[in-house]
This record gives structure tokens, C-alpha cells and sequence, in this order.
């Protein structure tokens, strides 16, 4: 998933011998590097300059990707810029943008992901930035997130910090620049159990049965969706929030194998949740047969699933299932 989201953003990876290693950098680099360090404690022209001249050496160059995690103190030099305005609305947006970015590459590196989300200032200056930065900066605090989060360790310390909530609000603006990095990192967040709970408190549910209704993401959101019905609250809210029909119109119409078999096994957890819902999948199966076709014909999950719901329908609404 991230090897094929680099790809698309032009981002260089190391190649097998260079895992590991800092090939390819010299003395003169070394002592470039040192001194783009220097140049973010100097006036706003040095810090612009250095910002931007380090944002496209992480991205084209793996090994200075290293250099940061192997230098004392690097990150928080690269953060000083930010970390020393009083208001994020005082620092100047390209800036921001390029020092938020090349979080962004850094946080690619394997070996630097647990240190870039440890470093104290940079999950709050990631998440003021998806508040008040450019969409571009919002975009990449979303990705940036995203990437760090794929270690375990930093998905409990990115909940914690209260990032959910701002994810959630700039999934719901629906900008299409951010809305891929934003529903990417709420789902590799929300794989952990306690940021399931926080996603439903900060208003998820709602806004992603909004953003699949609209046909926005639905792929990314139908997988996040699926693995938030594990939550009890969120499987209550799926039936007062109307995703029964939704979900069912999905399975009716979608040539995607895999969002009909999430939507199936969303439906068969929410109407067992709330016997109430049953009415709507008793009219969708005389009307259409959308249950009975996946049943047989989906995939072993999705078949699974239906065969489930078919059999809980006929016991209870006494319906005949034509195969």
C-alpha cells in the first residue's frame, strides 16, 4: 500500500543494497546538509531556502532520508521554523508546506518512523497543520500521518494525541486534493481498537456513510466502515444513520467484488444488532433478490454473509429463498 502510494508521488526508494545504508552521500553533502540545518534558525529568506532545498532532497534522495534519523537533533532543527511562531497562522505558508512535506518523506524511511513520532513537537505540529494549513499542507500532515502510523506503536500515539478529530473534519470538508491521504490514515488509525472508539465519539460514522452515499472514496471508506462495525456504538449508528439501504444499493449496482463483500458483512452485523432492519432486507430480497444473487455468486465471505442474513430471514420474516 505505501510502496504503491510513493510510486504515485514521485517519491525515490531505496533500492535492496541501499536498505540500510547511506550510500551515495559525500563530505560536501554531509556538510550541505549540516549547514540547511543552520539555515532554519536564520531569517525568514534562509528558512524559505533551506526548507524547500530539504523537502526535495528527502523526496528524490533516500539516504538523506537516513541522514535525519542519524543526526542528533535533525528533526527538531527541521521543526524549528514552525515550532518557534507563536501561531501557525503567523508562519508562512510555503514554509509550512515544505517542513510539513518533508515530515512527510522522512516518515517513509522504515528506521525513522518510530523516532519522527516520538520527536515531542511532531504530531502537534502535524495536526495543527491539517487545521490551518494550505490544502497541500493539510494533504501531506494527512500522509504523513498515514505513513507513520503503519507501525503499531505509533498508531497509539497518534490517537492519543487527539488527531482523529481533524481527520474526521477534513474528510468531511471533502477536498479531492486530501480526501485519499485523509481516508487512508483513518483507516490504518482506526485498525487499532481504542481509536475505533474515538473515530465513532469524533463523528465518523456520519461522515463516511455521507461521503459513500455521494460516491466519494468508496473503496477506501467501505473498507473502514467494515472494520468500524466491529465497535458496537458504530454498529448502532450505521442503522439510525440509513446505511441499510445504502449499503444494499451498493451490492445492487457495484461490479467491485470486494466492496459488496464489506457491505455484506456490515448489513449481517448491523440488522443483528437491530431486528428492526430486517423490514429493509425482506423488501430489497422480494424486489431485487440483491442478497440471494451474492449468496451466490460473491465471494466466500460475501457468500457467507448473505447465506446468514437468508437464513435469519426466513426463520423470522418466513420467507422463501429461491436460489
Amino acid at each position: 500500500m505505501i510502496l504503491h502510494w510513493c510510486k504515485s508521488r514521485g517519491i525515490e526508494l531505496p533500492t535492496p543494497a541501499q536498505c540500510g545504508r547511506e550510500d551515495g552521500i559525500t563530505e560536501v553533502e554531509r556538510d550541505r546538509f549540516s549547514s540547511l540545518l543552520n539555515m532554519l534558525s536564520a531569517a525568514l529568506p534562509e528558512q524559505k531556502e533551506a526548507a524547500k532545498e530539504l523537502r526535495l532532497l528527502t523526496k528524490k534522495m533516500p539516504s538523506f532520508r537516513a541522514l535525519f534519523g542519524d543526526s542528533v537533533d535533525a528533526i527538531n532543527k527541521l521543526l524549528i521554523p514552525l515550532s518557534a511562531s507563536k501561531s501557525q497562522s503567523s508562519v508562512h505558508p510555503d514554509l509550512q508546506e515544505d517542513v510539513i512535506t518533508t515530515l512527510l518523506n522522512l516518515s517513509i524511511h522504515d528506521s525513522n518512523k518510530k523516532l519522527v513520532a516520538e520527536t515531542p513537537m511532531v504530531i502537534p505540529l502535524l495536526m495543527e497543520a491539517l487545521r490551518s494549513g494550505t490544502i497541500q499542507t493539510r494533504s501531506n500532515a494527512a500522509a504523513a500521518l498515514f505513513t507513520l502510523s503503519a507501525l503499531d506503536s505509533n498508531k497509539a500515539l497518534i490517537g492519543k494525541s487527539g488527531v482523529v478529530k481533524p481527520l474526521i473534519v477534513l474528510l468531511d470538508e471533502g477536498h479531492p486534493l486530501a480526501m485519499k491521504d485523509v481516508a487512508s490514515a483513518i483507516f490504518n488509525l482506526c485498525i487499532l481498537h481504542e481509536n475505533k472508539a474515538r473515530a465513532v465519539t469524533d463523528g465518523a460514522i456520519r461522515v463516511i456513510l455521507k461521503k459513500i452515499t455521494d460516491g466519494v472514496h468508496v473503496d477506501e471508506l467501505l473498507s473502514t466502515l467494515a472494520m468500524l462495525s466491529t465497535h458496537q456504538r458504530a454498529v448502532e449508528e450505521m442503522g439510525e444513520l440509513g446505511a441499510v439501504p445504502c449499503l444494499l444499493r451498493i451490492i445492487r449496482v457495484s461490479n467491485c467484488e470486494r466492496n459488496k463483500e464489506n457491505c455484506i458483512a456490515v448489513l449481517h452485523t448491523v440488522c443483528l444488532n437491530d431486528r428492526t432492519r430486517w423490514k429493509v432486507l425482506k423488501e430489497e430480497e422480494i424486489a431485487y433478490g440483491t442478497i440471494s444473487k451474492l449468496a451466490r455468486d460473491g465471494t466466500s465471505r460475501a457468500k457467507r454473509k448473505a447465506n446468514r442474513i437468508l437464513e435469519r430471514l426466513r426463520r423470522t420474516i418466513n420467507i422463501t429463498h429461491t436460489a
